[in-house]
C-alpha cells in the first residue's frame, strides 16, 4: 500500500549560525518562511523534521499560514535509555536515574507529537517513533520493545501513518516492530560506507531490494540518502566529498527513484554548522544542497 504519491522530498533542519537544538536557539518565523519558500520554489513537496519542538511547530505554522504545498514527516528523536559501550564518541555512562529521566522525556515527546499530529493533521503526512536508535554504534539507543511501545502509542493517538527511521541493515532484526508499522523508512549512505560516486546508486538499489524482499507487504521508502560536500578524512574520503559528486549522485538517485516510483528524502536541505566537532571541514556540517547562507551550492546554480 502506498500512503502518498512519490514526490521530491528533503530533510529540513533550519538552524543557522549561532542556532542549535542543543542550545534551544531556534530559527525565527521569518527565517523558516524564507527556507520553506526556497524549497517550494525548487520543487520540493515533502519535508522531514526530527523533533516535535518549537522549530517544527514554527514550520507547520508557516506552511498553514502561507498555504504552502508542503507536507511534513515529523518524528521524535529519543534520548538513550541504556548505555552503549560500543559507541566510541560518547564516553559518559549515565546512571539509572538519568536513564529514567530520558525515558520520561521520550514519553513526553510522544505526547507532544500526538498533539501536533492532531493540531496540524492536514500538514503532517506521517509520524515517526525515532531515528537510528538500534545500531550497534549508536549513542541514543532504546530497546526494540520500547520502539514497539512507541509505535502502539502513535497508532492509537494519530491518524497519520506510523514509521521508524533506521539504517538499512538494522531493519533485518526488527520483524516484530515492522508488524505494527505502516511504512519502513531506511537510511542508505554510500559515502559513509566508502562507496565511490560511480558505484553509489547501486548500493541504494541493493539496500532497497534487501528490505523490500524482507518485508514485501510493507511500503519501503528512503528517508535519508545524501552526499557530503566536504570532509576532514574522518569517516569518509576527502576526494569523494565534493560538490560535483553530490550533484552527480543526487541526480542519478532522483532519476532512478522516479522511474521506480520510490519515495526518497534527500539528506539534507541546508548545511548545519552546529554539528560535529569544531573542525570546519567536519563532514557532518556539509550535507546540505544549500549553503548555510541559503545560496545553492555551486554545482546546483546551473540548474
Amino acid at each position: 500500500m502506498k500512503y502518498w504519491p512519490a514526490q521530491k522530498a528533503i530533510c529540513y533542519s533550519g538552524y543557522r549560525e549561532g542556532q542549535s537544538p542543543l542550545t534551544g536557539i531556534c530559527p525565527s518565523y521569518a527565517e523558516v518562511e524564507e527556507d520553506l519558500n526556497i524549497l517550494v520554489e525548487d520543487g520540493f513537496r515533502y519535508i522531514r523534521m526530527y523533533e516535535p519542538n518549537s522549530h517544527a511547530r514554527t514550520a507547520l505554522r508557516v506552511i498553514r499560514d502561507n498555504k504552502l504545498p508542503l507536507k511534513v514527516m515529523l518524528g521524535i528523536d529519543p534520548k538513550r535509555e541504556y548505555n552503549n559501550v560500543g559507541c566510541h564518541w560518547v564516553k559518559e555512562s549515565l546512571n539509572a536515574n538519568r536513564l529514567q529521566k530520558n525515558a520520561a522525556y521520550n514519553d513526553r515527546m510522544l505526547k507532544s507529537l500526538i498533539t501536533l499530529s492532531k493540531e496540524y493533521e492536514k500538514e503532517i503526512m506521517c509520524v515517526s517513533i525515532g531515528n537510528e536508535n538500534r545500531p550497534d554504534w549508536g549513542a541514543d539507543l532504546v530497546t526494540a520493545d520500547r520502539l514497539i511501545e512507541f509505535a502502539g502509542k502513535l497508532k492509537e493517538g494519530c491518524r497519520q501513518p506510523v514509521t521508524y527511521n533506521e539504517g538499512t541493515h538494522e531493519w533485518l532484526a526488527l520483524e516484530k516492530l515492522v508488524e505494527i508499522l505502516d511504512v519502513v523508512s531506511i537510511h542508505s549512505y554510500p559515502l559513509w560506507n566508502g562507496v565511490a560516486v560511480d558505484k553509489a546508486l547501486e548500493m541504494n538499489k541493493n539496500d532497497y531490494r534487501l528490505i523490500k524482499n524482507k518485508y514485501p507487504d510493507k511500503e519501503v521508502i528512503f528517508t535519508e540518502c545524501g552526499w557530503s560536500t566536504m570532509s576532514n578524512g574522518k569517516g569518509m574520503s576527502e576526494a569523494q566529498a565534493k560538490e560535483e559528486y553530490q550533484k552527480i549522485y543526487i541526480e542519478s538517485l532522483w532519476k532512478w527513484a522516479e522511474e521506480e516510483d520510490i519515495q526518497v528524502f534527500i539528506f539534507e536541505a541546508f548545511d548545519e554548522p552546529w554539528k560535529g566537532s569544531e573542525d570546519a571541514t567536519e563532514p557532518e556540517k556539509h550535507w546540505g544542497i544549500y549553503n548555510v547562507d541559503r545560496t545553492k551550492k555551486s554545482v546546483w546554480r546551473m540548474r
